[in-house]
């Protein structure tokens, strides 16, 4: 059972994901009218141009074929459809049964970071040490 993605970026995409989910519909008519600025609070609204999805899928999308299955696998694990034995089995799923872009299957997962989280710590890792190292 080993990891072949560096805990590092699973991390980068944690912190990625809950900017993502942060994310609210936007209340004002353009970016322009509520920036940050004049209204802290904007900088939680989704626009369509908005950088922070498209940033997280690109950062997904350049993971090699094996990290991506790692990282789908890992997410599995977190959310408990497979147990932390059934690892390898999970990367072989993910590998064999991947139809859609990785980063469009994951972004589309609700709690993914959560679940991210949730599979490093089951397989032993130190969420807020891997997260540190990144910040």
């Amino acid at each position: 059972m080993a990891l072949d993605i560096a805990p590092e970026k699973v991390a980068h995409v944690i912190i990625k994901a809950r900017e993502y989910d942060a994310k609210v519909g936007a209340w004002d008519d353009s970016p322009e009218d509520g920036d940050a600025e004049e209204d802290p609070s904007a900088i939680l609204e989704d626009y369509a141009n908005d950088p922070t999805r498209a940033e997280l899928a690109s950062f997904i999308e350049r993971l090699n074929y094996d990290e991506q299955a790692n990282l789908v696998a890992l997410m599995w694990v977190g959310r408990g459809t497979y147990e932390k034995e059934e690892f390898d089995e999970a990367v072989d799923t993910a590998r064999s049964e991947r139809i859609n872009a990785t980063a469009n299957y994951l972004l589309g997962i609700p709690l993914l970071a959560d679940y991210l989280e949730e599979g490093l710590e089951k397989l032993g890792y130190s969420v807020d040490d891997v997260e540190s190292d990144v910040l």
